[in-house]
């Protein structure tokens, strides 16, 4: 069967992380982008791909193709570039065999810390058992915009440390050795253990004592309290500040807008927990404070992870 009508030109493309498609279908709509269909979870529009950071992966230049064989529309995508990922939500057997004729896309787990891939990715999938989609050009360089990593199943107490290692892989630069660190809220301390495994100090406040593993490592050091209760222009100033604290949209902008305007921090790295509906003001007030990003990673919830670097002087 082949495109209804309003989807013969496809412009948008953004793939939905599992569960959070209204989510990214409501930002989308506040940005003026209409969804006229859903592929899976990948949001199909004959409107421009707009930034959303709700979305995992973001097909910045789709194209639709006919196709007549498996091997056809192997040579349209091998004529493009090297380097393809499948996302596959229908004609799965098809789209296997279509993959099998193209070059192997090495995806090994990353043994953090490293940066991310550099080499060009496209993505694809099968509309239909005629009807190829792809994008040579794409927001994520992983695979349907999800790292992989050689996981550490001992030494952390959560599982909490992956979101870490995601967000520092995705920005490219992770705290260094000497370098000064907070953890906002660190209870049971898996982002410590993260910091602290690359030699950076790092002194975790919480109101409970973190996981003695943790508290006993060499570069750690702990202050109990509540991390909203901290005057930021009474502290030292911090390479990094983190924090992976559960709280309200709201109360987790105004900690971040107090440690900026502080000047203690020279990054910032911040989970937005949303409990219930999403608050769409708030994202919009992140995404207003000069110098930082939203991004929903691959290891949050509903959730957003806020990215802010201090500007040079």
């Amino acid at each position: 069967m082949g495109l209804p009508r309003m989807t013969q030109t496809i412009r948008g493309a953004w793939l939905a992380p599992e569960g959070l498609e209204t989510v990214l279908e409501q930002d989308l709509a506040r940005r003026g982008v209409t969804i006229d269909r859903w592929h899976g979870q990948l949001a199909l529009s004959g409107q421009p791909s707009v930034f959303s950071p709700w979305a995992l992966d973001i097909w910045q230049e789709p194209e639709v193709a006919p196709i007549t064989s498996i091997r056809s529309a192997a040579e349209i995508l091998r004529a493009r570039q090297r380097n393809w990922s499948l996302y596959a939500a229908d004609c799965f057997r098809r789209a296997a065999l279509i993959e099998e004729r193209l070059p192997p896309v090495k995806a090994a787990p990353l043994t953090f810390p490293t940066a991310p891939p550099i080499s060009p990715l496209g993505a694809w999938t099968l509309l239909d058992a005629s009807t190829l989609l792809f994008s040579a050009r794409k927001s994520s360089p992983f695979v349907n915009g999800t790292p992989q990593f050689v996981e550490d199943r001992i030494g952390p107490p959560s599982r909490a440390y992956l979101k870490l290692w995601e967000a520092c892989t995705r920005l490219g630069r992770w705290p260094q050795p000497g370098e000064t660190c907070l953890d906002l809220g660190a209870t049971p301390g898996g982002w410590t253990w993260a910091i602290a495994k690359l030699g950076a100090n790092v002194t975790a406040i919480d109101r409970a004592p973190l996981d003695p593993r943790v508290a006993a490592m060499p570069t750690v050091s702990f202050q109990q309290g509540s991390a909203f209760g901290l005057d930021p222009k009474e502290m030292p100033e911090a390479d990094w500040v983190f924090s992976d604290i559960i709280a309200y949209p709201k109360r987790l902008f105004a900690l971040a807008t107090r440690w900026i305007e502080s000047g203690r921090a020279k990054q910032l790295v911040l989970t937005v927990k949303f409990q219930g509906e999403t608050d769409h003001d708030t994202v919009a007030a992140f995404e207003a404070i000069p110098g930082g990003h939203l991004a929903h990673l691959a290891q949050n919830k509903h959730e957003l992870t806020f990215f802010w670097t201090k500007p040079a002087p």
